[in-house]
Order: structure tokens, then sequence, then C-alpha cells
């Protein structure tokens, strides 16, 4: 059902793709939006590495919570910052394209875990995490996805 990468000689493991999940805290989500268009979104994320679900949280309403709900397939991509070898100029770049299906989280405390690791990726301040579990998470929708396919390839910029 889905392609095999054209490129094969640059595809990286699914360890490498996992650890490019863990360490990168962006991606862009797209979806089937309006009228058919693509629709993508930049997003803050955790990869639930126990479950390997990609979770997210968001507004309960609008393009993106449409898109959804009209259509459960989406594909995530992640980028890494990249390296050079000594002496090059090329960045050497880790890219994780995942593809799958949103669920909707509405268990508590899943949407707790899910709204506490989010935080976590960006601050280890726990006045802020309680205030924002306690203030923003019930104004949250939290979703998942699920993987069904997953990528991940190497590709040097020369």
């Amino acid at each position: 059902m889905f392609r095999k990468m054209r490129r094969f000689k640059q595809e990286i493991s699914r360890e490498e793709c996992v650890e490019v999940l863990k360490t990168i805290p962006r991606g862009v989500l797209s979806l089937i939006g309006d009228d058919g268009y693509p629709y993508g979104i930049p997003m803050d994320f955790w990869y639930n590495e126990k479950e390997g679900t990609v979770c997210f949280h968001g507004a309960k309403e609008g393009h993106k919570i449409d898109a959804i709900r009209s259509c459960d397939k989406a594909c995530f991509t992640v980028i890494d910052n990249g390296y050079r070898e000594e002496g090059k100029w090329a960045l050497n770049i880790k890219s994780v394209i995942i593809f799958g299906r949103i669920k909707f989280t509405e268990d508590e405390e899943k949407r707790v875990e899910i709204g506490t690791a989010l935080c976590r990726r960006f601050s280890d301040d726990n006045e802020y995490l309680e205030h924002e579990i306690k203030n923003a998470l019930p104004r949250a929708l939290c979703f998942e996805l699920i993987p069904e396919h997953m990528t991940g390839k190497l590709v040097n910029e020369s």
C-alpha cells in the first residue's frame, strides 16, 4: 500500500527515526483540508515511545479539527537540525515521515500524560506545568497519530 523509498541507500533505521522523533520538538502535520486541498500545520509533538504514537494537542475547533473529522488519514514530517562533517559546507539532514490515522484522546489520564509530556519537552518548571495542566489542558483537544508506515532518510545538501 505504501511506496518503498526510491533512494533506499539513504534510508535510516527505525532506531534512528525514533531518535529524531525523541529529540526534535516540532514537525508538520499534513491533512486533507477544505475542498481537498492539502493542509500542513507546524505542530509541537511528543513521541510516545511506549505506544509508538505521535501525540499532539490544540484547540477544540478549527480547520485542523474539521479536517481530521472529515478524514483521519495524516502524514507527519520531522526534520532534524543536521550536522556538517569537518571541513565540509553541506549539511547532512535526517528526516522522518510517518503515515497513519489520527484518533482523538478521550481518556483523561492519557490526556494529562500527553499534556505533561508536551510541556516537559519545553520546560522543567513544575509550577508552569501544574498551571498548564489545570488551566490550559481542559480547553485543549488531545489526539494521536497511529503510525501505519514510517520511513526516514539521511540527505546531504551538496
